[in-house]
């Protein structure tokens, strides 16, 4: 295949669980192992992850394995590495941290989702670390959000953060969160959409937000029809492709589309490409977000959040799971 070919929606049509038996990550309830991402360095796979309390806050976490077997974690014992800061805009919680390499600085850079509490309000916002290249070790850049909550489309959220990196461009999708009307509001709390930014290598704090959005609603199909959330970029040669969780009023699920330039987007025939488990028994039958794809070695692996309960604003059992792209004739 041609270098500049473009990766065939097929690539991405046929996930296998690595982890169906048990999670990847996981924390006794009420505590989740959840809003987990992978970043590949060498022989190793790091997850950088977080931990939910049963009071609701949230802290970093991070974990390790050999390309060789992504699934043979090995948990670092300075956990949590981050903790919620003192008074700032993440003093209720940290989570959803996506590592990435900068190469303008030659450094590790990560957008991660901050709330804050005491008696402010529980909006999610995105902040900004530094690592120089100890994953166990992240330090904040400034006290405030690098995107804040604006807009009528994201007056609850301006988080979750996903990258990629493009020449001296660095390309952001988010949630953006706005309040559900009254008639809504027993399938949801929350609409969310997909927001664009983008951000100088030069500077990674500068984000400007796209004055397009919300970019992304949905795929006008029913499974996606009722919100589109934690959006996940993975860039090819020809196509930035964009895993998400697609709600279609009683199970999130995941979808996948495709763009050039974060206007227009096409949607994989195959959608949803992940479901949750058929098993009664499997820990991630209830439902699936947080679905970010990378490479090892030129295969394609997917690393999830999954639920089992009754609903992911409710106590429940969630952990995070991995899977493994096969090859599906078109």
């Amino acid at each position: 295949m041609n270098t500049n070919d473009p990766i065939p929606f097929t690539a991405f049509a046929r996930f296998e669980r690595l982890t169906a038996e048990k999670p990847l990550l996981y924390c006794e309830p009420p505590a989740w192992a959840a809003a987990s991402h992978a970043i590949v360095v060498s022989d190793t796979v790091h997850y950088l992850w977080a931990k939910k309390g049963g009071d609701g806050s949230w802290v970093h976490m991070h974990s390790s394995a050999p390309v060789a077997d992504p699934t043979a974690v090995t948990h670092d014992q300075r956990n949590p590495i981050l903790l919620p800061s003192a008074d700032g805009f993440d003093n209720h919680g940290v989570e959803y941290p996506f590592p990435f390499w900068n190469p303008a600085d030659q450094r590790y850079y990560a957008y991660y989702l901050g709330t804050q509490g005491k008696g402010k309000p529980r909006r999610k916002q995105t902040g900004l670390l530094v690592s120089d290249g100890d994953f166990g070790a992240w330090t904040r850049i400034g006290n405030e959000p690098v995107v804040a909550v604006g807009g009528t489309h994201e007056q609850h959220g301006s988080s979750h953060p996903s990258v990629a990196v493009s020449g001296d461009v660095i390309h952001m999708v988010y949630t953006g969160e706005s309040p559900a009307p009254p008639e809504r509001r027993d399938i949801l709390y929350n609409v969310p959409t997909i927001c664009h930014a983008t951000a100088p290598t030069s500077d990674p704090t500068q984000v400007t937000k796209n004055p397009a959005n919300p970019v992304f609603c949905g795929s006008g199909q029913a499974w996606d029809h009722y919100g589109v959330r934690e959006a996940e970029i993975l860039k090819g040669p020809s196509y930035f492709h964009l895993f998400y969780g697609g709600y279609d009023g009683k199970v999130w699920a995941i979808g996948h589309v495709r763009t050039r330039d974060f206007r227009t987007f096409e949607p994989n025939p195959h959608n949803p490409i992940f479901t949750p488990a058929t098993d009664a028994d499997a820990w991630d039958r209830d439902g699936l977000l947080t679905p970010q794809v990378f490479a090892i070695n030129g295969t394609y692996y997917m690393i999830y959040a999954g639920l089992r309960g009754s609903g992911w604003n409710r106590v429940s059992a969630v952990g995070t799971g991995l899977a493994v792209a096969k090859p599906k004739s078109e």
